[in-house]
């Protein structure tokens, strides 16, 4: 599977210039927006297991057209051209939806699972000085947000480290970051947000009766549905869509192998056995290592980018590609792809829910309304 960044990189370039090609722009505009305004890199180093190990982050700013500019992962394989890439999509994700932010984001390389809970924190809390005294974050500047590796708990971490540093500001201090367990000031609708957005996304391109259907059918029941990766976005998605709309979740994929069955799968049942276990009890088979290959009438990649690409692209067996995960579909395979009559829903649109959530969030920390108590919400959630 390709998932570098420097590929990554060239795809999201790739698709801003077919995007520049139909606008009548004065020269040298379409290179200046195409461009991030700046990336830092920050190096630090924490006491950890009797010695010093050093981490590098970065944060990218692609516009700041709008603040503040949003967008956190932790990954192994982390590095400035794939935080690039992230936060060139990320404005246009922002501007898609109307949300009043710009486009940045960040990471820091490191795997989490190498890590204690406890460390884990000790070095988020580095990583937050680090941005913090480089004016990288702040309600008002930039705000990270969970992606891979990252979740409630080191937003919580992120705000309270932001707080410390930041005594004169605290009222406002919760809007630093968004994604936070609803006991330091999160929202109600926040964790299961971008899994509900893939639903409804499938939902509306199915009722517009100018789009092609599927098999003739203008809903999802009883369609058979491909899932990569069970993580929170995938497991949320694929939990909506067979639990609410029937759809056949046939194949969950992972990056060791899928399970599969072509009734569909019990959702609950194994994200339980996730829990128990740490797996879902994937297997790998010849030829198909990932799943994503086997026929289905909808395709959900959830996992990293780049995952569907040339040299898979023909073997793609789905009537439907709807983005869950950030470039998921390169440049290349998307011209394959559509060329053989495949719809794809772009990821910018699909994937977007998360976004519009952490808007919710944000209001609400710099309006200081206590927790779930937002009727902007829908009363009890940020999912209306």
């Amino acid at each position: 599977m390709q998932t570098n960044s420097a590929g990554f990189l060239e795809s999201v370039d790739q698709n801003f210039r077919h995007a520049m090609s139909f606008l009548d722009l004065p020269e040298g505009v379409a290179e200046r927006i195409i461009q991030c305004n700046s990336t830092y890199a920050v190096r630090f180093g924490v006491r950890l297991r009797g010695r010093t190990h050093s981490f590098i982050g970065w944060r990218s700013v692609h516009s700041e057209h709008r603040e503040p500019v949003k967008g956190v992962r932790y990954a192994s394989n982390a590095d400035a051209d794939e935080v690039e890439a992230l936060a060139a999509r990320m404005t246009l994700k922002c501007s898609l939806v109307d949300g009043p932010f710009g486009g940045s984001n960040g990471a820091l390389k490191i795997d989490p699972r190498e890590w204690t809970p406890q460390e884990l924190e000790r070095i988020t809390r580095r990583f937050t000085q680090e941005l913090n005294k480089r004016g990288l974050i702040g309600p008002g500047v930039n705000m990270p947000a969970p992606d891979i590796g990252t979740g409630e708990r080191e937003m919580a971490w992120t705000m309270d480290e932001f707080r410390r540093a930041n005594p004169t500001d605290v009222i406002n201090s919760h809007a630093c970051a968004t994604g936070k367990p609803l006991s330091k000031g999160g929202i109600a609708g926040r964790t299961e947000a971008t899994g509900r957005g893939v639903q409804f996304a499938n939902q509306s391109f199915l009722r517009d009766t100018r789009t092609p259907s599927l098999d003739g059918r203008r809903n999802l029941k009883g369609a058979s549905t491909v899932v990569q990766r069970f993580g929170n976005v995938g497991y949320h998605a694929a939990k909506f869509l067979s639990e609410e709309d029937g759809a056949r979740v046939t194949v969950l994929a992972e990056c060791n192998g899928y399970v599969a069955n072509p009734e569909g799968l019990s959702i609950e049942a194994l994200k339980q056995h996730q829990i128990r276990t740490g797996s879902m009890g994937a297997k790998s088979f010849a030829g198909d290592r990932y799943g994503v290959e086997q026929p289905c009438n909808v395709l959900i990649p959830a996992a990293m980018e780049n995952a569907i690409h040339a040299e898979n692209a023909e073997r793609i067996k789905a009537h439907l590609v709807g983005g869950a995960a950030n470039g998921p579909v390169t440049f290349e395979a998307d011209k394959i792809l559509r060329s053989r009559g495949v719809t794809i829903l772009p990821d910018l649109y699909v994937n977007a829910g998360g976004v519009i959530v952490s808007y919710f969030e944000w209001v609400k920390n710099l309006t200081h309304i206590p927790s779930g108590s937002w009727s902007g919400c829908g009363g009890n959630g940020a999912t209306t």
